[in-house]
Formats: C-alpha cells, structure tokens, sequence
C-alpha cells in the first residue's frame, strides 16, 4: 500500500490532483455503482419476474424487496461513515471499510443469485444494501479528506460520469449474461466492485487517526450519526431537501422502466428488456458530456447554484416527456433530457455540498453518511408511494387498462422542480 496521509487535522493539499487518484479514484465509485444500480435497473426485476408468475404482483414484490433493503441502507450508509471517522487502524480511516463493504456486497448477490422466493431475494438485497452504503459513505468521503475546493467541480463531474457510466456498463452486462445466466448477471457487478475496492485501498493514500485524536463514540455519538443540526447548518438542509427530491424524480422511472414499457409501451417483456440498455446508453452519453463540460465550467465560473437548479427543471421536463410516452423514440428522447439535467445535477452538486459540508475534518464521513440519506431514503419512499399512483383507476395512454405510469412519472417532475427550487435557497455558495 502507498504511505498513509497525515493525520485528521490536516487539510486537503491546496494545489492539483494527481492523475493516479484520480484514476483510481474514478474506478473505485465506477464500481461501486455498478453494483448499486445494475440490480435495480435489471436484475432485480428480472429475478422477481422469475419468481412471480403473475406479472400484476411483480411490481408489488419488487416494491417490497427496493423499501426493506433502502432502510437498512438508511441506518448503515450515516453508521459507516460515523465508525470510519473512528477508526484508528493502521490501515487507515477508509481503506478497510472499502474491503468490508464489497466482500458483503458480493455475499449479498450470491445470495439473490441463488433465491428460489422472494424472502431470499429480501435477505440477500438488505446484506447487498448494507455493502454498498457502506462503501458509499466512505469512498465519498476521499473527496474533501483528498480533493482542494477548486478542483472538487471537476472531481465531482467524474464521479457523475462514473455513476452514468457505470448505469450503461451494469445494464450491458447484465442483459448479455442474463441470456445465459440470471445468477452470473447479478452477481457479476459485485465481483466487479470488489476487484475495483481492491484496488482503491492499494493506491489510494488514507488519512490515519491516533487514539489520542479519536473523538468519544457513545450512544449519544451513534444517534448523532443519523442527524445535522437543519438551525445551525441551513445550507446543508436546503441541499439535502434538493439531492432528496431529484432522487425521488429519478427513482420514480429509474425503478419501473422495464415495467412501463411492458404496460405503457406495450413490449413484450424480452423486447422491454432490449430496450433498457439503448434507453441507459443514451442518457448515459449524455450524462457523461455535460458533466466534463459543466463540473469544469462550475469552477472556473465559481457558481454552483444556477448549474442545479437548471439541471433539476430540464430533468424535470424529461419525466414530463416520459409520462406522455407511448412509443419507443418518444420514451429515449424523455431519457436524453432527463440525462441532460442528471449530468449537470450530479456535476455540479456534489462539489456545491462539499462545500459546505460541516465539520470536514472531524466528521466528513459521518455527515456525508447524513447526506446521502437523500439518496437512499427515496428508494424506500418511492417504491412505497408509486403503487397509489399506479393504482389510480384510469386507463393508460396506450388505450390499454392497466397501471397509471402517466401519473408515476407526472409525480416525478413534480420532485424534480421541487429540487431545483430548493438549492437556490442555499447561501453559503454562489
């Protein structure tokens, strides 16, 4: 392993980034999200398809399956990142929960693999949560443990393309080694994690924390995890009511693509499934060009707010389009805009809460943890609250009975200008 960084009183150095943590750097969050959202674009409605005879129950069971897994990602995401601020191992702060996370990631998917009924596919999916939020909460915080506030536009730009890239990668291989093997297509992307967390803790520099140093870690500290004072930090409240809403907007197609265009579209599910990966592929390349573009731009610029509240009614206007669409083309060009606004969103947002992120020093990990509640608390909200949108009894634009995607993804433009409203509201950055 390379020689440890200094201790956590030190500041992230004030000059460039070297190209060799960048690189890594990018490759470890590529596979962190390959592992994250393969199963949920894919795999995972895949297996519950597979289990479930009936396609009306599928996305009930799939529904369940997304909400036990994201609370228990709920209280592990915030909890890794509180005990990795702790840890005085001498391999590091970060290095060893990097390891800890991808090996239950990967048992979490041998699990799912292997299911035969949905109370497996439950068990395995909350060990897999549990992985991957902690790999999460402690891969991000590498960013102001190691990255200067005017490069962190830049940083952030790559970790979006990694994260959209890792959504076309995942999809791709998960639809060519499902026609093989169901199993091999979700377990594969957590192999991939592991190897890249493997190799984050070889090159990565890790800060090190003395027992001396190490701040009191009581019950009152563990409950402390899970909270940022909304009075005292405003900034950070307004942002993670943002980053809250746009996950929401995403997650409400991101979860039941494949299923709207069986319903909506009128696929059949082998044709539904050929056309998730062209959808990810073209909100992918978007994705990855705005963010090299506007991630650079916000730092030269030294503006932060205008790029996401933009993003957020852009994407918004995507959902709009895909709440009318009933037709292949018309449902790629809504994912073309709802790349366009993720892109410039997740570029420029994350640069924007490290930038305000309290106590950095101290606590980065743990209030990263806190932040990415927002994340994870919509994938249990919105899988809960689709079905009373689904539900509502009118018939889909495709002339056909059947479930209300029109309203499900109504909803989530609603969320998305919610989003874009919210960030202006933040004071500490331009």
């Amino acid at each position: 392993m390379t020689t440890d960084a200094p201790t956590t009183t030190s500041s992230p150095p004030e000059g460039g980034v070297k190209a060799g943590f960048l690189i890594t750097f990018f490759l470890a969050n590529l596979g962190l999200w390959i592992a994250t959202l393969t199963p949920v674009i894919v795999t995972l409605p895949l297996k519950v398809a597979e289990i479930e005879p009936d396609p009306a129950a599928r996305a009930t069971v799939l529904s369940l399956v997304l909400v036990a897994g994201s609370v228990v990602g709920i209280l592990a995401n915030p909890l890794a990142g509180r005990v990795s601020d702790r840890t005085t191992w001498r391999a590091g702060m970060r290095r060893p929960w990097l390891l800890i996370g991808g090996a239950l990631s990967l048992a979490g998917a041998v699990i799912i693999g292997l299911a035969g009924n949905a109370g497996l596919i439950v068990l395995g999916w909350i060990l897999t949560q549990v992985g991957v939020n902690g790999m999460m909460a402690v891969l991000v915080a590498l960013l102001p443990d190691h990255v200067p506030g005017h490069r962190r536009g830049m940083v952030s730009g790559l970790l979006g393309v990694g994260q959209a890239g890792a959504a076309m990668i995942g999809t791709a291989l998960a639809y060519g080694l499902s026609r093989q093997s169901l199993a091999l297509a979700l377990i594969a992307p957590a192999v991939i994690a592991m190897v890249f967390m493997i190799l984050a803790c070889l090159v990565l520099k890790d800060r090190r924390l003395t027992r001396a140093e190490r701040p009191p870690f009581d019950l009152k500290e563990v409950l402390a995890s899970f909270w940022v004072n909304p009075r005292r930090h405003p900034d950070f409240a307004w942002a993670w009511v943002s980053r809250f809403s746009i996950f929401m907007a995403i997650s409400m197609v991101l979860n039941y693509q494949l299923y709207f265009l069986v319903s909506q579209v009128g696929l059949t599910q082998e044709q539904a499934t050929a056309v998730v990966p062209a959808a990810v592929g073209v909100q992918t390349v978007t994705v990855v060009i705005v963010s090299l573009v506007f991630g650079p731009l916000s730092d030269r610029l030294r503006r932060r707010r205008i790029f996401v509240l933009v993003s957020a009614l852009i994407a918004a206007a995507g959902l709009g389009v895909a709440a009318v669409s009933t037709s292949v083309p018309a449902f790629l060009l809504s994912m073309v805009l709802v790349g366009l606004g993720q892109g410039v969103y997740f570029a420029v947002d994350l640069a924007l809460v490290t930038d305000i992120l309290p106590d950095k020093r101290q606590d980065a990990a743990k209030n990263i943890g806190v932040f990415n509640l927002a994340n994870l608390i919509p994938q249990s909200v919105a899988p809960a609250v689709a079905p009373v949108f689904l539900l509502i009894p009118v018939l889909s634009l495709s002339g056909k009975a059947g479930q209300n995607y029109t309203m499900l993804f109504a909803a989530g433009a609603i969320f998305a200008v919610i989003a874009g409203l919210t960030i202006w509201k933040v004071r500490g950055v331009r």
